[in-house]
């Protein structure tokens, strides 16, 4: 035992010699912090992956193969993932030019007074279109969320969920259900980690101009800086976004997106028990399945590459409530859209598009029909189920709504209670309608660019729609035909009098061009 403790001894003391002792206690040192943070993230890893409330998978973004899957269709509580639906349906309205980033998001009591976490604005108050992304994307604010959502969906958060569901329905999420635009708790609203998943790649496929919003880390709101809620921006290579969530029933979400060295996944994990430990089960699965995605699937246009966003974004103040009048603006198509922070690239082939596809002329919604997939990944491009059937109606805006029943001390401080107010919607009185076709309007090739519950919006509809077609739609017919749809009269606003199939299919390319979507058929 002395020999073995001299031993011990005269190796302690070399060690701490000043000469070399000092270099080697150093690298002993970081290699025993290096050694703790590994067997700490393989801990948290394993012990996610024992979790009952845990459902996870990875997918080859560049092929739609599933790398990994665990519990991946099992229903899920989506907490804060609902804004990335959020979010797509606010870049699609930036991409088809019926808001700007500038637009003005006006704030009605119900969104203020949504749980924390919130950007704290005021009733009567406004942000603009950008700010509402950062404040989703960094603090994933729910009264922004909101706020977006009443804008979108024509002053009532509950047509917008609805609009949501179909939207997830249209992109394969079949077992994807919204109730409102934030997350916050709600039993009916659910989802999955691979519609998740599925959402994330659509998010990335189909608005690369804006997708680099995803990616900021900061942002300052007035005089406030805000940080990302992400961590694993920034901190795990290759990870550009996208979005955290956590609710006390949903345990704590996350999606992650992975571009490196020419491989591409999209990572989920869901039913968190922390934090830590769900980011250790995503640094887990992106370090595992990221070497075994491929590098040369799919085409060069299929996964769009998108500049990351400054490290600090800086916005203007929000406008308080007695400026917040003279600040409105009316949402119309005509209003061109303006670059994002992010690069302004072109955007690829499309995935399948929304059955309620929607355009809003002043406060008048109408809605198109279901496009056919054109995308090649085929976790995207699979076949659609029917979509989800939603009434369509006019709304007028509502200047003020009443609050919601206040948030249970209880509930976690990221997410609050969720409490939908009734909004009462009003069908404006229609102007003298113009003249259209015979109800079933000419015959040969037709374009149809969407159904209206009235003639009227039908036919104002297609004289916006005409406005942008320019020559190919010179000598085109716009009519209205009517047809019952569950009990419901409708009406589908069509071009007619094309020669020939080629001059129809000509027709629909320009208004897509313009960011209207069409179909063109024989009538």
């Amino acid at each position: 035992m002395q020999a073995k403790s001299g031993i011990v001894s005269r190796s302690v003391s070399s060690v701490s010699s000043p000469r070399s002792g000092s270099f080697f206690a150093r690298l002993l040192a970081i290699l025993s912090v290096a050694v703790t943070i590994v067997m700490v993230d393989s801990v948290n890893a394993d012990a996610e992956a024992a979790n009952p409330k845990y459902a996870g998978i990875v997918v080859d973004a560049k092929t739609g193969n599933v790398l990994y899957s665990e519990n991946a269709d099992r229903l899920q509580y989506p907490a804060s993932l609902t804004k990335m639906m959020t979010l797509y349906m606010t870049f699609e309205a930036l991409e088809q030019g019926r808001i700007r980033l500038d637009t003005p998001v006006p704030f009605s009591a119900h969104a203020a007074a949504q749980a924390p976490t919130k950007l704290g604005v005021r009733a009567g108050g406004t942000i603009t279109v950008e700010q509402g992304i950062l404040g989703l994307v960094t603090l994933s604010a729910n009264d922004a969320a909101t706020a977006l959502g009443e804008m979108l969906g024509g002053g009532s958060e509950d047509r917008f969920a609805q609009l949501m569901t179909a939207k997830a329905h249209a992109l394969g999420m079949t077992r994807t259900t919204y109730r409102n635009a934030n997350g916050l708790p709600n039993t009916a609203q659910m989802t999955t980690a691979r519609d998740q998943a599925r959402l994330g790649i659509a998010l990335r496929q189909h608005f690369p101009q804006y997708y680099g919003y995803f990616s900021t880390r900061a942002f300052k709101f007035g005089s406030r800086t805000i940080r990302s809620h992400n961590r694993l921006v920034g901190s795990v290579r290759g990870v550009d976004g996208i979005k955290t969530g956590y609710t006390r029933a949903a345990g704590f979400n996350l999606v992650s997106s992975v571009q490196v060295d020419g491989k591409s996944i999209v990572g989920v994990v869901m039913g968190g028990a922390s934090t830590p430990a769900r980011d250790a089960q995503m640094r887990n699965l992106i370090a595992t399945y990221l070497p075994k995605a491929s590098s040369r699937g799919g085409s060069s246009a299929l996964i769009a590459q998108a500049a990351p966003a400054p490290a600090m974004i800086v916005t203007p103040a929000p406008v308080q409530p007695k400026k917040a009048q003279q600040m409105a603006k009316t949402i119309t198509a005509a209003q061109p859209p303006v670059s994002a922070a992010a690069a302004d690239l072109s955007l690829p082939h499309k995935g399948p598009l929304p059955d309620a596809r929607y355009q809003v002329a002043e406060t008048e919604v109408a809605y198109a029909e279901t496009a056919a997939p054109k995308s090649d990944n085929p976790l995207v491009a699979q076949p659609m189920p029917a979509p989800t059937k939603v009434k369509t109606t006019t709304f007028k805006q509502q200047a003020a709504v009443a609050a919601p029943k206040p948030t249970p001390a209880s509930v976690p401080s990221e997410q609050g209670d969720m409490s939908v107010d009734n909004v009462t919607t009003a069908s404006t009185t229609p102007s003298p309608t113009r003249a259209a076709s015979t109800s079933n309007g000419p015959t040969g090739w037709v374009v149809q660019v969407g159904v209206s519950p009235s003639r009227q919006m039908a036919m104002d509809l297609l004289e916006g729609a005409k406005s942008k077609g320019g020559k190919a739609l010179a000598s085109a017919k716009p009519f209205a035909v009517a047809y019952a749809a569950g009990g419901d009269q409708l009406y589908r606003a069509r071009f007619g009098g094309f020669d020939d199939q080629r001059d129809a299919v000509n027709a629909c390319k320009a208004l897509k061009r313009a960011g209207i979507k069409c179909w063109a058929a024989a009538q």
